[in-house]
């Protein structure tokens, strides 16, 4: 995979009691979305099958920290500025 692959978070959602957040992942053209705590790639769109795994393992050892970076996440924040 390239170096240069740009990863961004959702802020955290909730259904039916059930917490989740989604992570994008896009390098170049290739775009990869993911589900957390899932650590499943829900769509992806030039990665191979073995690129798709390396991300849902890079979820799942980071999942602590997707969790935090998630929960971070005001949305209200962006639009008081």
């Amino acid at each position: 995979m390239n170096q240069e692959m740009n990863m961004s978070v959702s802020p955290v959602c909730v259904k039916n009691g059930e917490k989740y957040a989604f992570v994008s992942f896009t390098d170049g053209e290739r775009t990869a979305e993911g589900k957390i705590p899932d650590c499943k790639i829900l769509v992806s769109n030039g990665f191979t099958l073995a690129e798709v795994e390396q991300l849902e393992t890079y979820m799942k050892r980071e999942l602590t920290q997707l969790k935090k970076l998630a929960s971070g996440i005001r949305l209200f924040d962006a639009f008081i500025k």
